[in-house]
């Protein structure tokens, strides 16, 4: 069921966690608004029993928690690599504390939306997307050993999401004390959208039929919620104990004060244009002072023939 994401009588955006083909959800998701900024978390919990469950829900309170004592001033970024690793902390002492939760962990998907950019942060498999006219501006890449393959170009993308190993990620809240948070920071336009996901939204579909579901033109509520019954289909339609899935996706109605950089293409254009502009001008200064010389040379033999033409003529009278 689709839930509005709402902070202050202001709708932001929607959520949609449904319990797919096991006997749980073990996804958790949570939103808050900080001094920092607008901030939503979605997990992806694993363990046995109840102890993915416990460990997504626990990320999520420590995650939103941390983000929200913190000051005003403080680094976005570091907050949240911050948050996401005191949520680890708490994961592995739950863990401690009961024969029942040992081994739990989660993945992380975090975005700290702020008036000056977006900043996102994840652990795991779980993803965040930008997604801006139809088109994939930023993907999250997978914590995962396929992925892994990805980067070597071992294989295609659509070969790891294919995968029987693809379930195998490489990291996770709640297994080791030292955990590596990777953050980036992005700029958006009005208009973009972003989803934050776990992979049993995702994995179900080529990523190019995915993006094409989420950037219809419909109110987001209504594309959450035909995407979410489109994996659930799917999901059916395998004959496997299909995952749980869960999204959340927000559409910004402003521009970011932080700005795009240039692609490195366009800048290459940009100086091929200038250096084609630069000689042209040159060329022109060349030729033009070729045919002033030309001229002045020209003008001297006219002016000395006419000169040798008078004296001969005076001579001769």
């Amino acid at each position: 069921m689709v839930t509005p994401i709402e902070i202050n009588n202001e709708t932001l955006g929607f959520i949609d966690s449904r319990i797919g083909g096991r006997q749980e959800n073990q996804d958790s998701a949570g939103i808050k608004k900080t001094m920092l900024g607008y901030l939503i978390v979605v997990c992806d919990g694993m363990g046995g029993v109840q102890g993915g469950r416990v460990a997504s829900q626990l990320a999520v309170q420590k995650i939103l928690e941390t983000v929200d004592s913190a000051d005003k001033q403080a680094n976005p970024s570091m907050t949240l690599i911050k948050a996401i690793r005191n949520a680890n902390l708490a994961i592995i002492e739950e863990g401690k504390n009961s024969s029942e939760l040992q081994g739990m962990g989660t993945t992380v998907t975090a975005l700290l939306l702020t008036p000056r950019s977006a900043i996102t942060a994840h652990v795991g498999d779980s993803r965040i997307y930008q997604l801006r006219n139809g088109k994939k501006i930023f993907r999250t890449f997978d914590h995962s050993m396929v992925f892994e393959m990805v980067k070597k170009k071992v294989i295609s993308e659509e070969q790891a999401r294919l995968s029987a190993q693809s379930n195998v990620i490489l990291r996770a809240l709640g297994i080791n004390v030292d955990l590596e948070v990777e953050v980036a920071e992005l700029p958006y336009q009005k208009g973009d959208r972003f989803i934050l996901c776990t992979d049993g939204f995702w994995s179900a579909m080529p990523e190019e039929d995915f993006i094409r579901h989420l950037s219809e033109k419909n109110s987001i509520d209504k594309i959450l919620e035909s995407t979410a019954n489109v994996v659930e289909s799917i999901g059916r339609s395998s004959g496997t104990e299909y995952d749980n899935l869960t999204a959340a996706i927000l559409e910004v109605n402003c521009n970011s004060i932080l700005k795009e950089k240039m692609k490195k293409s366009i800048k290459i254009l940009i100086v091929i244009l200038s250096l084609l502009l630069v000689g042209s001008l040159l060329f022109n200064i060349f030729m033009f002072n070729g045919n002033t010389s030309v001229r002045n040379v020209e003008e001297e033999v006219t002016e000395k023939t006419f000169m040798e033409t008078s004296n001969d003529t005076l001579t001769d009278n």
